[in-house]
């Protein structure tokens, strides 16, 4: 199995990344969230990687963490209805913190404002994976638990549920947030990130 590509990136776009490696091109699909941190083409490039076989056609999906690329294999293998192109959709309009938490929370609405999701198709989502992304105890709807297992995205969620606050809806303010990390840096506080998404 394909897990991961390493090389030159020689196309990029929104959903799809094209990455030569040994004279090759190969063609990437990509969620949203990890378009947002791609390098600069003609840069390299690593995406961790799922292949997906079908009959006629070998489809290969590339994410910017091992993270986000075994939550879409969770959700193609485990929930019914969902398959790759719709477990592509839910992560280009969430991330990856953020989604668990709604899964946690059983935030339903939130779940189903993704592109091609309905309230059915959300609650399959919580009803299967909730156990698997753990409760995330006591975080606002939709919001995952600063203390959850994605300790490092503890000021993104908070910074999300501080623009929640202020009246942006859960999906505007997440891809907000996820934009001023990509450009604060890693280290970033809460408070810049609220700073930068609101400039």
């Amino acid at each position: 199995m394909i897990t991961s590509i390493q090389g030159l990136l020689a196309e990029s776009g929104l959903v799809r990344a094209i990455v030569e490696l040994d004279g090759f091109g190969y063609e990437v699909n990509i969620p949203v969230t990890t378009a947002e941190r791609l390098p600069p083409v003609g840069s390299t490039v690593k995406l961790h990687t799922l292949v997906i076989y079908r009959e006629d056609s070998q489809t290969l999906y590339g994410f910017a963490t091992a993270e986000d690329r075994d939550f879409f294999r969770l959700m193609i293998e485990n929930v019914t209805g969902i398959g790759p192109k719709m477990a592509l959709s839910i992560m280009s309009r969430l991330s990856l913190p953020l989604l668990q938490g709604a899964i946690g929370a059983g935030d339903i609405s939130t779940l189903s404002k993704c592109p091609g999701i309905g309230k059915k198709t959300a609650e399959r989502l919580v009803i299967e994976l909730k156990s698997r992304v753990g409760a995330p105890g006591g975080a606002p709807q939709g919001l995952p638990s600063s203390g959850g297992a994605q300790g490092a995205g503890a000021p993104h969620a908070d910074a999300v549920a501080a623009l929640v606050a202020l009246g942006y809806k859960v999906g505007d303010a997440d891809e907000a947030v996820r934009r001023a990390s990509l450009a604060l840096g890693a280290g970033a506080t809460t408070e810049s990130l609220i700073k930068k998404a609101l400039a």
